[in-house]
């Protein structure tokens, strides 16, 4: 395999980087504003060497009929909850935009893969890598991977400057688990020395 066709079979999943997880008190992942230049940074290098990019967003009903149950008290007293279809919360951060040839993938859980047609999609694309970016690292970056490992992608990558959680000792504690069952976890910068 060329290293053309190398990035071809490649795509870049980037993961709820909307406003609601990373500029909104009470539901903002604490170190998801941090990683924004980061995950621009991905995009943009993805896009130059060919690879997918895929964006997969929450996108909830704005009463809270769709989320797990213990999400639903976000949706109670008649008020839209976080990442509500529609609303700004639910948009992308400043930075990010999906661009033509792009493709967007809306979740209601954990993983991306949980009841959408991710792995359908990649598979028809002929995606034999994923390259895994955003918020948030305990919840839908693992169960992404999990489910990808499980779904036995041959290569599953996680950058781990560009992923975020909580604290650092929580994103650092999962980047160990993940790491543990063969996803590879290098920095932005080796990431994108290794597209060059």
């Amino acid at each position: 395999m060329t290293e053309g066709d190398k990035w071809k079979h490649t795509a870049l999943l980037v993961i709820d980087m909307q406003n609601d997880f990373i500029l909104k008190e009470g539901t903002r992942v604490g170190g998801g504003k941090a990683i924004v230049p980061n995950v621009i940074k991905a995009v943009e290098t993805a896009r130059k060497h060919g690879v997918l990019v895929v964006w997969v967003v929450r996108e909830h009903d704005p009463l809270g009929r769709d989320v797990e149950l213990f999400r639903r008290s976000f949706y109670s007293a008649g008020e839209a909850g976080p990442v509500s279809k529609g609303s700004v919360g639910a948009q992308l951060v400043d930075g990010l935009v999906i661009k033509e040839g792009d493709y967007k993938v809306v979740k209601t859980r954990f993983s991306a893969f949980f009841a959408t047609h991710l792995h359908s999609f990649l598979q028809t694309e002929g995606i034999k890598s994923l390259v895994i970016v955003g918020v948030q690292t305990p919840n839908c970056i693992r169960q992404t991977v999990f489910d990808a490992v499980a779904l036995d992608y041959p290569s599953v990558t996680v950058v781990v400057d560009a992923t975020a959680a909580a604290t650092p000792e929580i994103h650092l504690a999962n980047i160990f688990d993940m790491k543990n069952i063969g996803v590879a976890t290098p920095k932005l910068q080796e990431w994108c020395e290794d597209e060059a």
